[in-house]
């Protein structure tokens, strides 16, 4: 069976040959490896040539410019020569068994179940106390992941050549949130993805609540585009416009009871990430460890807005492009995503 290992990258000059390097030694070494580079400006596509010629991988370098993700993805799926594509991203790094257990289920399908797809998994790999309060806000940890609703993330996930053709590609008309469509695309062709936990990336989380709202800005606008968790926009919508300043009201004009209904609350809200970030912060220094405490509700709060501004945004953009025949790809029993 062969394999491809494709990505896209841009402007990943501080973190493309940690990537090269991981996959340079997997236990199941990939057949080829096709990267789509969308234009780089800072020197990423000289270090891609450069591995390219050495010889280290069988690399193949595809110039993009301009590509968003998904073009480029599929791009490089359509240069590439594997029966099978695990597709990961630039900024990660994979463990050495990554797509060896990644590859097992496709391996060891039964006669009569076809393997059209396999989600593999992806963790934190903080470099510093923030990220640590990062990490632990933003991502869930495995064991909070029911395996039969789980959607991979395109930085750990394989899939047959023929099941990316019959699911349509990357929605090529979406430049955030793309993964989600072809998950839900393949989930409804051929079921559940078996779930893989133990094939890992790890990948560095946002460094800076700017650059976290503008990650976080646009995938609620991707999500407004495509159309996706209506529901749980509304909820936050309702909950930060209209639950949170009604109890601050009652608890300023009526009772300071209403008060403490809010903080437990708030609390409820933060319990998750708290949970998941003590094991995270055991590298730090203790007054590191209490900055990170500080900045978790503060990073829930930032994603939160970033979400609430960036979602009508894509809402607006779909009303504008409603005459497009590839916005309305939603099956009309999806209503409730």
């Amino acid at each position: 069976m062969k394999v491809s290992v494709i990505a896209t990258v841009l402007n990943e000059k501080a973190s493309i040959e940690r990537l090269l390097e991981s996959l340079e030694v997997q236990t199941r070494p990939p057949d080829e490896v096709v990267i789509a580079d969308g234009g780089s400006t800072d020197g990423t596509l000289a270090i891609l040539s450069a591995w390219a010629a050495s010889g280290r991988l069988p690399l193949r370098v595809l110039k993009k410019p301009g590509a968003n993700i998904s073009q480029g993805r599929n791009a490089a799926i359509a240069a590439a020569s594997g029966e099978v594509i695990a597709s990961t991203d630039a900024g990660v790094w994979l463990e050495r068994e990554w797509l060896e257990r990644l590859l097992a289920p496709f391996e060891q399908q039964k006669p009569g179940h076809f393997v059209a797809a396999v989600a593999g998994w992806f963790v934190a790999d903080p470099q510093t106390a923030f990220e640590a309060a990062m990490g632990a806000t933003v991502l869930p940890h495995v064991r909070e992941i029911r395996a039969e609703r789980f959607l991979p993330s395109s930085r750990s996930v394989a899939f047959r050549r023929v099941a990316w053709e019959a699911g349509g590609g990357y929605p090529e008309w979406l430049d955030y949130c793309e993964d989600l469509i072809l998950d839900f695309r393949l989930r409804d062709l051929y079921g559940p993805f078996p779930f893989v936990p133990g094939a890992v990336a790890h990948f560095r989380p946002r460094t800076s609540l700017r650059a976290f709202f503008k990650q976080y800005y646009c995938y609620a606008r991707g999500d407004g585009k495509a159309d996706l968790w209506r529901r749980r926009h509304a909820v936050r919508y309702l909950t930060y416009l209209l639950v949170g300043p009604g109890l601050m009201a009652l608890s300023l004009l009526h009772s300071p009871w209403w008060g403490l209904g809010l903080l437990a609350g708030a609390a409820a809200y933060l319990a998750t990430p708290y949970r998941r970030l003590g094991p995270l912060l055991k590298p730090y220094r203790p007054l590191d460890r209490l900055k990170a405490v500080l900045w978790v509700p503060m990073i829930r709060l930032t994603g939160d807005v970033a979400k609430m501004i960036g979602y009508p945004v894509g809402l607006a953009w779909r009303w504008r492009n409603r005459h497009r025949p590839e916005v309305h790809w939603r099956r009309a029993g999806w209503a409730g995503l």
